[in-house]
């Protein structure tokens, strides 16, 4: 049995994935951290396999860090300095795989936690990937769509020592889209002399995209809901559905399980939320706000906040936003029996005590949302082969493999006894240490 290691014992020690000390908290548990709380998933996970010393030091730790600080010339003529980010957090299974936001929020430990999440992502669906993640330090809505460019190009060429098709390839996140991946496809490629469109996924179709790429992850969410649903005995036609972030994931999501038969009965964005007890036509809201409405001026449904969303009585909760949105704080007000984790690690350590508690089921984020990452991967091998597959084989082949996903993670709860998120991190942690064992330890 490893022994459990307190992810911020280690912030004195010199470790290189020390948590950042502006991160904690008075008491030096920072719930709010990602990395912190991305650490602390981990060592639950491993306390419960036989792993070497050296493996779960191995893995606790980011590869490599790339911190780059860059000029952008802006539309006024003026110059102004940014803040990017790439992280690798393993390579022992492949070239890592990882998004690219733009955010202000971004911080150095936040990559670090999406890092990783990564991994074990890309590990427990079987690619063929290690877990990357990037990002800078930007509000991209403050930038023209010339300044965006700029600093899109500018800094891919700073990470380009990294990226590579066979070594790092990005794929869009929070702040980010196809435009920006296809900028960065088009710089890489402007340096290397020739078309690359491997080097990145998540970019248009028109230049080596995928078809179905960019509803992957909501689609992905929507066939995670159906099984859960399933284990629980619930029909989708009796089913209500609470969603939290209506962006590429959630609006996805929203639109799948409407289409299901499932009553949507709230939306929520970072401008507010809408709530409708016998229900909500999420095609409509999407219409709405394509037409340069918000979320306030939509009409046919009361006012609702993200808090009063993620406590409201529903069969599902989607939570499809941002990071550390259930915690020790409100946990215990969620009356959700399924948690579908739409975002990347929308629930705190603290607050998955409380749900197990309560009984509520919750699909972990790096099952439940690894539908972009399923069909990068199947844009990436595309690319390569420079064939492409129709829309419908590409939804069956998602479809193939988040259900053997979600049957793995079943399983390994039924052996271990865990939560279902021990249980995919425990699946996806013994595939990279097994891998990690045969490669054998260089020199």
């Amino acid at each position: 049995m490893t022994q459990e290691t307190n992810p911020e014992t280690i912030e004195n020690s010199g470790a290189p994935c020390a948590v950042s000390n502006s991160a904690k908290s008075s008491t030096g548990r920072s719930e709010n951290n990602p990395y912190a709380n991305a650490l602390m998933q981990f060592d639950r996970a491993v306390a419960h396999l036989d792993l070497k010393r050296g493996v779960v030091d191995m893995l606790r730790c980011p590869k490599r860090e790339l911190t780059v600080n860059f000029p952008v010339m802006l539309d006024t003529g003026q110059i102004q300095m940014f803040r990017g980010y790439r992280v690798h957090h393993s390579v022992v299974r492949g070239p890592t795989k990882g998004g690219i936001r733009y955010s202000s929020d971004v911080t150095l430990d936040e990559v670090r936690a999406l890092a990783m999440w990564m991994t074990w992502k890309c590990a427990l669906m079987n690619l063929p990937y290690g877990g990357a993640k990037g990002g800078v330090v930007v509000n991209p809505k403050q930038l023209s769509n010339r300044e965006l460019e700029r600093l899109t190009r500018r800094y891919a060429t700073e990470i380009s020592v990294l990226m590579g098709p066979e070594s790092d390839i990005p794929a869009p996140d929070v702040g980010t889209n196809p435009q920006v991946m296809a900028w960065i496809m088009d710089t890489y490629s402007m340096h290397r002399g020739f078309s690359v469109p491997a080097v990145v996924t998540g970019k248009p179709v028109e230049i080596g995209g995928s078809l179905g790429r960019t509803e992957a992850t909501g689609r992905g969410v929507g066939f995670c809901i159906i099984e859960a649903l399933r284990m629980r005995g619930i029909s989708p036609g009796d089913a209500t559905v609470a969603i939290q972030g209506f962006g590429n994931v959630g609006s996805v999501a929203a639109r799948m399980v409407h289409e299901m038969g499932m009553r949507v009965i709230a939306i929520s964005c970072s401008t507010g939320g809408l709530y409708r007890s016998d229900g909500i036509d999420p095609l409509k809201v999407t219409r709405h706000l394509e037409h340069g409405g918000c979320m306030t001026t939509f009409e046919g449904a009361d006012s609702i906040s993200n808090e009063e969303l993620l406590t409201l009585d529903c069969d599902v909760l989607i939570a499809a936003a941002v990071e550390n949105q259930i915690t020790s704080f409100n946990a215990d007000r969620v009356k959700a029996k399924i948690l579908a984790e739409g975002a990347n690690g929308p629930t705190t350590p603290e607050a998955d005590d409380i749900l197990k508690e309560k009984g509520t089921f919750v699909i972990p984020d790096v099952l439940c949302n690894a539908g972009g990452v399923t069909v990068s991967y199947l844009e990436w091998v595309q690319d390569l082969q420079s064939f492409f597959w129709p829309v419908d084989e590409i939804n069956r082949k998602l479809q193939y493999l988040m259900a053997k996903a979600f049957e793995s993670v079943s399983e390994t709860v039924q052996q271990y006894m865990v939560s279902s998120r021990e249980a995919a991190q425990i699946l996806a942690i013994q595939r990279i240490s097994d891998a990690i064992l045969i490669r054998g330890i260089y020199p």
